[in-house]
């Protein structure tokens, strides 16, 4: 979906009441924390993440600071696991996009074909 028709519709869900407008958005940072524990690829960083994440929404329920404090660690986190991850999966893709152990097969044939052949 888009950006530009969310932030109407957003701001339409939040017509409520200031003190339950902030609780929710606490509770939706700490869901934000919580989604990269489905191996995003940043392994135990993850697991990092999530416990500060958890922090700062429950001091989130309290605080619209807090909440904007969560809101650009989630920016954040996103643009480190695209950094990380978009890399590596456009070096990948060359390849043939082959398993790691399709890639080792491939690499020792290729070995084995040029000591056949005497080319290095």
């Amino acid at each position: 979906m888009s950006a530009i028709p969310l932030g109407p519709a957003w701001r339409r869900l939040w017509r409520r009441d200031h003190e339950d407008r902030r609780r929710l958005n606490a509770v939706m940072v700490g869901g934000t924390g919580a989604a990269y524990l489905s191996g995003g690829g940043l392994g135990g960083w993850e697991f990092a993440f999530t416990a500060v994440a958890t922090y700062v929404a429950y001091r989130g329920l309290d605080s619209w600071t807090f909440i904007g404090i969560g809101r650009l660690l989630h920016t954040v986190w996103d643009v480190v696991g695209c950094a990380i991850c978009d890399p590596v999966i456009a070096l990948w893709c060359p390849g043939g996009g082959r398993t790691p152990r399709e890639l080792v097969r491939a690499v020792r044939v290729e070995r084995v074909g040029s000591l056949e052949t005497g080319v290095r």
